[in-house]
C-alpha cells in the first residue's frame, strides 16, 4: 500500500533539488535577441555563404536561466549564421573590442560576459563592444569554425570603422573562458587560412591590436578544461592537440595581452594563464597579468562585494590605451 506514495515523493524530492529548480527556471527567449536587419545586429557572412555550412541556417536557441529581471543570464547555442551585437557609447573614444563570451564550447553566455560589460566598458569607458555569436563544435567536423568567425568578425569591424567612429588600429579582442581560447586562437592565428575569402572585407587584417583574456582556456594538455577539450577535439585528441594549446602557438607578433585569473578557479586552472604568460614573455610580447586570490570561475563583472578581483575592468580600461600607443601591425 505504501508503494503508490513512493513515486510522488521521489518526484517532489527531485524537483526540490537545486539542479532541477535551475532547469525548471530555464525558458526560451528568442525575442530578446536583435532581429535580423536591426541596426545593432551585424551579420558576419553574406547570406548563404557561411563557410562549411550547407542548406538553410539553423535556428539558434536563446535560453534564459535567471528568474531575476535585473540580472539576466541568457545563453545561445545552435548558431549556424554567426553575427555580432554592437553596443555603442554616447561618446566613442575610437577603440573597440570584439567580445567572445565563454560557455565551454557548448553554449555562448550572453549576459554575464556580454551585456553586463556595458556599464563599465561602454558607458564609462567609451569603448564600442561587438559581442560575437559564434559557431560551436557540436555537429561539425570543422574545428576551425569559431576561429573563422572570429577572423571574419575582426575584418567586418575594421571594414565598418568609419561608420562606428572607430580607429581601425585600435580594435582588440576580449575573451572569457572558452571564449578566451577562441580569442587566443585569433591572437596567434589571425592570418591562418581557415576559410575561403568571400569579398573585399577578407583582404583586411584580422589581427587584434590588443587581447584581453579573462580566466581563459589555454592548454589542451595536462591543465585543460576537459569539457572544452572534448567538445572541440573529441574524446581522444590526436597529434593536432598541440596546435590547439595556445602557449605553443605564441609568436613575436601576437598582440599585447592582458590576463586575468582567480587562483581559486576550480573549473579552468590558473595554470592556463600562467603558462600563457610565460610563453608571451619568451616571445617578447608585451603582457600584463593580474592574479587574484578569490573569484572562482565565470565571475565576469558580477562580483561579490569585497573581492579585489572587482578591480579588473578598471585595470583593463587603463591598460588598453597604454598599449594602443604601440605601432599597429597589420601587414
Amino acid at each position: 500500500m505504501r508503494r503508490p506514495l513512493l513515486l510522488p515523493l521521489l518526484m517532489l524530492l527531485l524537483l526540490a533539488s537545486p539542479l532541477a529548480l535551475a532547469r525548471a527556471a530555464e525558458r526560451s527567449v528568442p525575442a530578446t535577441e536583435p532581429a535580423a536587419g536591426a541596426p545593432d545586429r551585424i551579420e558576419l557572412w553574406p547570406h548563404g555563404q557561411v563557410p562549411g555550412e550547407t542548406g538553410p541556417a539553423s535556428v539558434p536557441n536563446v535560453i534564459e536561466r535567471s528568474t531575476d529581471p535585473a540580472l539576466p543570464d541568457r545563453y545561445i547555442d545552435n548558431v549556424g549564421a554567426p553575427y555580432l551585437v554592437v553596443y555603442r557609447p554616447a561618446r566613442p573614444n575610437g577603440s573597440a573590442l570584439l567580445v567572445v563570451p565563454g560557455g565551454g564550447y557548448q553554449r555562448i553566455v550572453l549576459d554575464k560576459e556580454g551585456t553586463a560589460l556595458v556599464p563599465a566598458f561602454v558607458d564609462e569607458g567609451g569603448v564600442t563592444l561587438f559581442v560575437l555569436r559564434y559557431r560551436l563544435p557540436a555537429g561539425r567536423n570543422d574545428r576551425q569554425a569559431a576561429l573563422a568567425d572570429a577572423q571574419r568578425a575582426m575584418r567586418v569591424i575594421r571594414a565598418g570603422a568609419a561608420r562606428w567612429q572607430l580607429d581601425p588600429a585600435r580594435i582588440g579582442v576580449m575573451g572569457f573562458s572558452a571564449g578566451g581560447h577562441v580569442a587566443a586562437r585569433l591572437s596567434n592565428g589571425f592570418d591562418t587560412p581557415v576559410y575561403p575569402h568571400r569579398d573585399a572585407i577578407d583582404a583586411l587584417s584580422a589581427r587584434p591590436d590588443v587581447a584581453l583574456l579573462i580566466y581563459p582556456v589555454i592548454d589542451m594538455g595536462s591543465h585543460a578544461h576537459t569539457g572544452s577539450r572534448s567538445r572541440l577535439l573529441g574524446p581522444h585528441p590526436d597529434s593536432t592537440l598541440q596546435q590547439f594549446s595556445m602557449q605553443d602557438q605564441v609568436r613575436a607578433d601576437t598582440p599585447p595581452t592582458f590576463l586575468v585569473h582567480a587562483q581559486d578557479d576550480t573549473v579552468v586552472s590558473v595554470h592556463n594563464s600562467l603558462v600563457y604568460y610565460q610563453a608571451l614573455l619568451r616571445a617578447g610580447v608585451s603582457t600584463e597579468m593580474h592574479l587574484f586570490p578569490q573569484g572562482g570561475h565565470g565571475f565576469g563583472v558580477r562580483i561579490p562585494p569585497g573581492l579585489t578581483v572587482a578591480q579588473w575592468p578598471e585595470l583593463a580600461l587603463r591598460w588598453i590605451p597604454s598599449r594602443h600607443t604601440e605601432p599597429a601591425r597589420h601587414e
